[in-house]
């Protein structure tokens, strides 16, 4: 029986494309750099904003990397008013959590977003007592795919990696739930491509969260 469920948040509970383009167009915009396009933004999201900003700022030549603690300073200051903006979660997530929560299985979010604004769009969209732990990027825990956090958390909600389940949308997910030794499910509706998942990896993919309920009831039996 497996005790506790860990998810990404990005591309996996909650669409955020727009919202992370439009807090990196505008942060480009104020740095007079050209702006990029969603599926641009769709390709940088997955290892933390740094690394996302660093892609966006080099699509206009990489000189321009070396004004990156000025790209972090107006990218955090923008995305920390914006983290919310068009930001929904995707369909049949919340039936889902609510399914998993009634088979009394511990809820926890773990997000390469910075953790100030993991919390507030976890808590904005799903309300504050949805999950029992939510952690972004922290300054001393090292980001996904390092399985550190992962393993932390489900230390915290009293499970072993076997009676755990990591559930992301990107090859970072991957290998993060793979190095974890937890039971490792990848979601065809996020970020990546279906054959992103199975090249790193991926034994366990859904394409809705219903099939997850399914891979997951499948395992227990």
């Amino acid at each position: 029986m497996y005790k506790a469920c860990i998810f990404d948040l990005d591309g996996t509970l909650t669409d955020t494309l727009e919202s992370l383009t439009f807090s990196v167009n505008e942060t480009l915009k104020e740095m007079d750099l050209p702006e990029i396009t969603e599926e641009q933004c769709r390709a940088f999201v997955g290892n933390g904003a740094r690394f996302l900003m660093e892609k966006a700022v080099s699509v206009s030549g990489k000189e321009h990397l070396s004004r990156m603690d000025e790209a972090m300073e107006r990218y955090g200051r923008i995305f920390d008013e914006n983290c919310t903006y068009h930001v929904i979660p995707y369909s049949g997530v919340i039936s889902m959590l609510e399914e998993m929560s009634r088979k009394g299985i511990e809820l926890a979010v773990l997000s390469n977003k910075p953790h100030r604004q993991a919390v507030h769009v976890v808590e904005e969209i799903f309300g504050k007592n949805r999950f029992q732990w939510i952690q972004g990027q922290k300054d001393n825990v090292p980001r996904k795919p390092d399985p550190t956090a992962a393993l932390q958390i489900a230390s915290e909600l009293g499970a072993s990696p076997e009676e755990t389940v990591y559930i992301g949308d990107s090859e970072v997910d991957v290998a993060t739930g793979l190095a974890a030794g937890m039971l490792t499910i990848g979601v065809a509706w996020g970020f990546r491509e279906r054959s992103v998942l199975e090249d790193a990896g991926a034994e366990n993919i859904a394409d809705s969260p219903q099939e997850i309920m399914k891979l997951i009831n499948r395992e227990v039996l």
